[in-house]
């Protein structure tokens, strides 16, 4: 029997010099309240290590910045094929229960529930908290005018509506991360 060593971990080290001036650009395209928080989140961890935050919302990422809708994302299984109750990894929920009436709904409030359970604020309260830090919110040209949305439409943190280039410009050089 043989053995063979693990290759060492190669871990990144952020407090070299010349680390300062790091971006990050999250570029959110859905609205679903499952998808909603990974970008919120990550964009809290990053403007807390001091990292220069851009997010930028488009297609069905809109729901988390337009007023009408950003307080009522919902989350749905359907089609979700790795959902489990929580805490239960190995007892899954048929994908195809989600098209029972009620299911989106219930799924929704158990979401809620479990986030509100972390201290996690809600996704308005959530977008305030990054602006207030410094985080960066463009909303897509393309998703507002397919949308008939203007600015008046968004969350009043939402700097401005760009296009794609421009968001591309302005992150010159960020880590991108796209959800």
């Amino acid at each position: 029997m043989t053995t063979t060593e693990a290759a060492p971990a190669i871990v990144p080290s952020f407090d070299t010099p010349g680390s300062e001036g790091r971006k990050l650009a999250i570029i959110c395209s859905k609205g679903n309240l499952d998808m909603a928080y990974p970008g919120l989140i990550l964009a809290n961890a990053a403007v807390g290590e001091g990292v220069e935050t851009h997010m930028f919302f488009t297609f069905w990422g809109f729901d988390i910045i337009t007023k009408q809708t950003m307080g009522d994302l919902q989350f749905s299984f359907v089609g979700n094929t790795a959902m489990h109750p929580p805490g239960h990894s190995g007892m899954g929920v048929h994908h195809m229960l989600g098209a029972l009436p009620g299911a989106t709904k219930a799924a929704t409030k158990m979401m809620k529930k479990q986030i509100a359970e972390l201290d996690v604020p809600e996704v308005p309260e959530f977008l305030e908290m990054l602006t207030g830090s410094g985080v960066h919110m463009w909303a897509c040209r393309m998703s507002a005018d397919m949308n008939h949305l203007t600015e008046d439409d968004l969350y009043d943190g939402v700097e401005a509506i760009i296009s794609a280039s421009d968001f591309i410009e302005l992150t010159e050089g960020a880590q991108l991360l796209f959800i």
